[in-house]
Parts: C-alpha cells; structure tokens; sequence
C-alpha cells in the first residue's frame, strides 16, 4: 500500500510555504522525498492576536494515484518521476521542472488517463483586482440572494434584479446597485449571473423582452447557474452568443446553507475563457468547481446528481416510517444510519426535523420533483431505464398534490403517510 505524507515547516505569514515536502512511503518505511510547493489560505476564523502568529490552511491539496499505476514503487531510484508522472494531469504549472525528474517512465507503465473534465477546489485567495468590474445579478430567491450576499461581502461591485423588487432591498442596503430589468442589467455589468427557478423563467430572463441578450454584448459574459435540461441550456446560450457575448452554464450542487455559507460546487460547461474570468466569483460562492466541457454537460451533471438525491430520499423515508410502523425509535434510526456504510450529510441533517414532522425549507420539494421530471427526460432520450427516480417522482407528485410545494423536500415523506382513496389528480 502507497501512502503519501506532506510535512511543512512551521512559519508564521507567508501565502506560499516553498519549504514543504512529499514524502512517499510503502507500509511506513518512506522511499522518497521531494519538495512541494503549496498554496495556503488564510483562514480568517483563526485568531491573529497576541503572541500567537494567524493560522492558516491549505485550501487545496490534490495528490492522485491511481492503484493500477503502483508498479515498482520500492526502487528508490525512480521513485520521484514516477509519482509524478502518475498525478501530472494534476499537478499545478508552478510546480519546478526539477522535480518532474528526467527518468524515463518504463514501457509496462499504462499512459496517464485522459480526463473530460477539469475540476479544482478554490486555489488561492482571490484579490478585489482579480474579480470583473461589475457583477450582475439577475433572480434573488433562496438561493440567488445569499450568493449575491456573499459577492457584495467580498467587495464586489454588484447590481441586481429580482421580479419582486421588495427581494432586493436587502443587498441594497449592502451595498448593490439596482436596474429595473436584466437587459439593463447586462448591459451595464461586465458578467451576469442568474439564478431562476425553472427553465421557462431562465429563457424569458435571458431571451424574453427586456431579457439579458437585449443588453448584453461583446465583452461580457452570461453565467446562468440556475438547474435547467439542455436544451434550455443551449438555448439560451445561442441568444447569448448571437450577440457576441460569451456563455457559461453552471448549475449548482448544494442548497440553502451552503449557498449562505459559500460552500456551492459549480458544475459548469461553455466558454473555457470566461469560465476563467469568473473563477474567482465561483470561488467566493463555492467550495469547488467542475468544468465539463460544452453547453449541456453541466446540466446534465446536475440533473444526475439531483436525481440520485430525489430517490435517496424518498427511500429514507420510507425506512424511517417502516421503522416507527414496527415499534423501533425514529432518532435512533437516523443515529444508526448516521453511523453506518450507508451514511450521508442528507440524512443527519434532514432526519431529526423529519421524525418530528417539521420540513424547514432549505430546497423546495417543488424544485426537486421538477429536476426529477428533467432527468426522467434526459433518460427518455437516450432509452435509458431509471424505474427507481420514476417512482421516486411518483412520490414527489403525490406530496405536492397535498400542498407540500413550498416546503423542503424532505416533505415527501408525507405523501407516504397519507392513505390515498383515490388517485390525485395532478
């Protein structure tokens, strides 16, 4: 077994540690060493007062090695160029030539797997001076309101929109401007985001009158993170491009908190140039973040993730209520799950308010059984079977038909309380 340890030394301020080592070991005997250059981040939750000098972290540490690659690994001697000539997809440009070494890599190695998609925690703490002039920011509900919080907390120049006006009072009392419709919007900022509730509000907010490709142009850009199918996606990518603008799609991975808390992931496709450009937005919103190629890929990364989410769901459940129906205690049950192969963030936290039949909104069971309606379609249209989600989406359809829309998804475990005389009607 390879296992690799890094070591720093212990210092005080500077944002680049060049004295950290890989070290290289099999079964605890290391076999080689190699310096490492790592890029920290403050963490600004540490105390800096007194004697003691601030903390930092790495932000992001990426050593891959993948098992069918560990040949050979005991001889000392070829060691270094090895190591790195398995993890260089993933090794970043500043590392010394020097330490790629001059080894040739022996023939009955496999090459380096090519990868589709390029993916990357936040880096390196982005500077005011990196970010676009002015931001745009087009829909301010449960989640494009905190995202938008967290760009103006970050010094960003931030000019939204919302249909409902009252939504934008509080990011202007931070201090954001305001224009009174998205082509005013995207006609005054450099890069324009959006975060609509479903694929028509997308199109009419990008395309309809008044819509971002009225105002847009060469120059700037247009990122809708909302979740939409790929044909919406590519849609409004070709309004956008028409005008000689560029497009990004970029759904996201996460819900309330961690759009409060700056912990999204961005799974994103489209123009590699202003993916770029945006990176350091991205990175004050999310934790991470995925480029995947072209328009379309992000949406129907995103529609995957939520469709396993949808089911997951549906059969907690189920376990919970089975459990409670034969005398076991639903707390523990969440505990034990907790605990086990099986758990999930989704779970712990979702559980103790669900045993209590309370469903706090964090993403509404309206916009789980749309992405769940949106996947079931990307699977029609490559006949691929997923009788699992179309239960699931049974189940969801159920819930909103007894006024659950607006609650989180959660909620759907309702839907199994419910003894049904006769089929709702949708």
């Amino acid at each position: 077994m390879i296992s690799v340890q890094m070591t720093s030394q212990t210092r005080p301020a500077p944002a680049l540690y060049p004295n950290t080592l890989l070290t290289i070991s099999r079964l605890g005997y290391p076999i080689t060493t190699a310096p490492l250059s790592l890029s920290l981040h403050r963490n600004v939750s540490s105390s800096s007062s007194g004697s003691h000098p601030p903390k930092y972290k790495i932000h992001t540490a990426m050593f891959l090695v993948k098992s069918h690659c560990c040949y050979n690994l005991l001889n000392p001697s070829n060691t270094a160029p090895l190591a790195m000539a398995m993890c260089s997809s993933f090794c970043p440009p500043q590392v010394p030539n020097h330490f790629r070494g001059t080894t040739p890599i022996p023939s009955f190695l496999p090459k380096p797997p090519s990868f589709k998609a390029f993916s990357s925690q936040t880096a390196t703490a982005s500077t005011k001076d990196e970010f676009p002039a002015c931001v745009g920011f087009l829909g301010l509900g449960i989640m494009g309101s905190p995202m938008a919080q967290n760009l103006i907390k970050s010094g960003c120049d931030v000019t939204v929109w919302n249909r409902t006006k009252s939504k934008c009072d509080p990011l202007i009392s931070l201090g954001a401007k305001y224009k009174s419709s998205p082509e005013e919007v995207a006609a005054s900022c450099d890069v324009t985001f959006a975060m609509l509730a479903d694929p028509e509000s997308a199109v009419d907010v990008a395309c309809g009158k008044h819509g971002a490709a009225s105002g847009i142009g060469p120059g700037k850009g247009y990122v809708d993170v909302s979740t939409v199918d790929g044909g919406t996606s590519k849609l409004i990518g070709e309004h956008i491009k028409a005008t000689g603008a560029l497009f990004l799609e970029a759904p996201v991975s996460g819900s309330k908190k961690p759009a409060e808390d700056g912990q999204l992931i961005f799974l994103t496709a489209g123009d590699k140039s202003l993916y770029e450009t945006v990176a350091p937005l991205l990175d004050i919103m999310g934790k991470s973040r995925f480029f995947l190629g072209s328009v379309g890929n992000g949406a129907a990364m995103k529609l995957v993730v939520n469709m396993v989410m949808g089911s997951m769901m549906a059969s907690f459940s189920e376990g919970l209520l089975l459990g409670e129906k034969v005398g076991l205690d639903p707390d523990v049950i969440v505990e034990v799950i907790s605990q086990g192969a099986i758990s999930a963030p989704m779970f712990s936290m979702k559980g103790p308010s669900m045993v209590k039949s309370l469903y706090p909104t964090a993403f509404p069971l309206k916009h789980q059984q749309k992405d769940l309606r949106l996947a079931l379609g990307l699977a029609e249209s490559v006949s691929q079977p997923t009788p699992i989600a179309a239960a699931a989406n049974e189940l969801y359809k159920v819930a909103k038909s007894h006024g659950l829309s607006d609650h989180d998804f959660s909620a759907v475990v309702e839907a199994l309380k419910v003894k049904m005389q006769d089929p709702p009607e949708y």
